[in-house]
């Protein structure tokens, strides 16, 4: 009996163990990120500070202007967007960090698809 309290006990706990997110250590900084969508994998490099972001991927630079909603989840409206796809919001959540990443999952701002990616600092 005092066995299965024991083994109860440790289960329940680690049920509610969550891992620990640092998202405010993610900010501002310069990143190198891999994200996969239908199974290609897309990289890009950017700096970020506390209203901006700038982005480069495949030889092109992109800036967007950064609201966050809470320490975990950013807000990225494009600065002079170039096509409709460019007008959309994107809603990027950070899922867990480390000391040097964090894995987050985006969308454009009211679509259900999400993708996911890491972002690893420079």
């Amino acid at each position: 009996m005092k066995n299965t309290l024991l083994l109860l006990s440790v289960l329940l706990l680690s049920s509610c163990y969550q891992s620990e997110r640092n998202c405010t250590d993610f900010k501002t900084g310069k990143f190198y990120s891999e994200s996969t969508t239908n199974g290609i994998v897309y990289t890009s490099e950017f700096i970020r500070t506390e209203t901006l972001q700038i982005e480069t991927y495949n030889n092109h630079v992109d800036s967007s202007e950064v609201r966050w909603i809470n320490d975990c989840e950013v807000i990225f409206r494009t600065i002079n967007p170039k096509n409709m796809a460019e007008q959309k919001d994107i809603h990027l959540k950070i899922l867990t960090t480390t000391d040097s990443s964090y894995t987050y999952e985006y969308s454009y701002v009211g679509e259900v698809n999400k993708a996911k990616g890491t972002a690893y600092r420079k």
